[in-house]
């Protein structure tokens, strides 16, 4: 059977095992219809998996998104439920014989048919699933959305919906199930960190974090958004009845092989419910400096500061800066059999084997302050506090740094400097911070360049100047602009890593401290004992080839020098 093969094909492929094979079989038995789409519906292989797979065994082009026909070409030669209903969609037809993308090129019947209601060869090549039902959404917008499944019909888009029975229903409609999924298999191929629903008046608009920027999305319309957003609550077991209050949830699910944790927001606009998605999933986050993109002086300063058996150590950045991916690689580092850690977190994000992790409940009273003086109680030799928010809670931490724990946390500040004078806001006395705080890692992310496509040109005169570097010489420092590929989807980035400065604790900064000297003062003396900005190491990572001046000059905020 040829859609056995094509099981098979993904078994040596590595992108599949026989049980899993088996299951799907299984169900295709029951259910019918093709076995690739199913193998994607259940998360055992992306899209672009099957169809690099399929591509390559069969020895097809895999179809671009701007070579789908934006008219009807096919004219009325098959239904939109045929097409549908087979992963079949038209490609631009110039001069030649008439090319169709196709999920399973491998169907005789498929392949049959077409060139009998054609009435001549058919070129077939390899077509991502959710693009060509994308493409089908455009030429037929009415009736694509009524052929996706037989109960399709059911789905008006202009009845009301403040019935919340009938939300209930709609969400647990096919064609909502699979636009849901489909959002979330595109993420993941993309490599997103979250996904934004937004409603307006005339639209959904869907928009995906990738390498921290956002970046618009086109899905087929269609559907009503609060159908999207009823069938996103129910997997995350919110209450779909209540639309005028903001709700959070989680939902874990198995996607591409691999098990997916996301974390759910939804808030009310003036125009429906906006909803943020963020992926989580630890198999795509290196806990390793290294990979993280530390290096250097900075690196072996921060070791250092981590073999210390008591001492408070801050990790400091705006919102999505990594603070929490880099508290995580230190206690792993740190996790060995004789060291008992427990970590303090508003939520966990990622759970970490041999940790005992404690999410905070504020509706319980359990605060940050609350779980540290019980945490306190466990005989911990390393802790880790999600967020100082408040005096009690710094208070407390400060104390357990001064009778023998190893203490992390992270601030919401700009810069290293800024770590202390914010302790100071707190009203934290300066003897204490100075005879607790080891150092302060401010820390942000940039992303990195593509290197398959990354572009090189000499330096200005002004960054060569300001790196340091001697003018002239055999070999000119490069640097490297970002162009775009297939690789990088275009953008001319993939992936992202991180630029740091450690403060270290020293004589100098004790004395500046106890003086009340301010983020400035604290900044210059400082670098006069070692330290590396941000945008310094941001620009050697440009040098590097790493990333790129303007990403650099983008993310990090340049300093004046005291």
């Amino acid at each position: 059977m040829m859609t056995a093969t094509i099981g098979e094909w993904l078994v040596e492929a590595g992108k599949l095992n026989q049980n899993q094979l088996q299951r799907v079989s299984s169900l295709q038995a029951e259910k019918g219809g093709p076995l690739g789409p199913l193998l994607v519906q259940l998360g055992f292989v992306s899209e672009r998996e099957l169809a690099s797979t399929l591509a390559s065994a069969m020895d097809l082009p895999v179809a671009k998104p701007d070579d789908y026909a934006d008219i009807a070409e096919i004219g009325d030669v098959l239904s939109a439920e045929f097409l549908q209903q087979h992963y079949v969609a038209p490609l631009h037809a110039d001069e030649g014989p008439i090319e169709v993308a196709v999920a399973d090129a491998s169907d005789p019947f498929l392949s049959d048919a077409l060139q009998l209601a054609f009435g001549q060869p058919v070129v077939l090549r390899i077509g991502v699933i959710s693009e060509i039902q994308e493409a089908l959404a455009r030429l037929f917008p009415v009736s694509t959305e009524s052929a996706l499944t037989a109960g399709d019909a059911d789905i008006v888009v202009d009845r009301p919906t403040d019935d919340i029975a009938h939300l209930r229903d709609m969400a647990s409609e096919a064609p909502v199930i699979r636009r849901v999924n489909q959002m979330v298999a595109r993420a993941l191929e993309l490599r997103a960190s979250d996904i934004h629903i937004e409603p307006f008046e005339h639209e959904l608009v869907v928009r995906y974090r990738v390498d921290g920027v956002l970046r618009p999305i086109q899905f087929p319309g269609g559907l009503p958004p609060e159908a999207i957003v009823s069938r996103i609550k129910v997997l995350a077991s919110l209450d779909i009845a209540e639309r005028r209050l903001p709700q959070d949830g989680r939902i874990k699910l198995r996607a591409e092989g691999r098990e997916i944790d996301m974390r759910i927001s939804t808030v009310p606009t003036l125009h429906g419910e906006s909803v943020v998605m963020r992926l989580l999933d630890r198999g795509d986050v290196p806990l390793d400096f290294a990979a993280l993109g530390f290096g250097g002086d900075s690196l072996a300063a921060f070791n250092r500061l981590l073999a210390r058996p008591h001492g408070i150590i801050l990790v400091t950045g705006p919102t999505g800066s990594g603070k929490t991916t880099t508290l995580y690689a230190a206690l792993s580092q740190l996790n060995t059999p004789d060291k008992k850690i427990l970590t303090v977190e508003d939520p966990v994000e990622y759970q970490l084997d041999g940790i005992n992790q404690i999410p905070i409940r504020p509706n319980i009273d359990l605060t940050f302050a609350n779980a540290l003086r019980a945490m306190l109680r466990q005989d911990p030799d390393v802790i880790m506090i999600g967020e100082m928010r408040d005096v009690e809670t710094a208070r407390i931490a400060i104390q357990a740094a001064l009778t023998g724990h190893k203490v992390f946390s992270t601030l919401h500040t700009n810069d290293a400097p800024s770590s202390i004078t914010r302790l100071q806001d707190m009203h934290v006395d300066d003897y204490l911070i100075t005879s607790t705080v080891d150092g302060v890692l401010a820390q942000r992310l940039v992303r990195r360049l593509c290197p398959n496509c990354r572009e090189a040109y000499a330096p200005p005169d002004w960054l060569v100047a300001e790196l340091g570097i001697a003018p002239g010489g055999d070999q000119p420092p490069s640097f490297y602009h970002a162009r775009g590929c297939d690789a990088c989807d275009h953008t001319g980035y993939r992936g992202r890593t991180t630029v740091v400065e450690l403060l270290e604790m020293s004589e100098p900064l004790r004395r500046a401290i106890v003086d009340n000297a301010d983020a400035d003062t604290l900044r210059g003396i400082a670098r006069r004992h070692g330290m590396i900005d941000m945008r310094t190491d941001g620009l050697r990572k440009a040098m590097a080839g790493l990333t790129t001046v303007e990403e650099v000059e983008r993310v990090v905020q340049a300093q004046v020098d005291a």
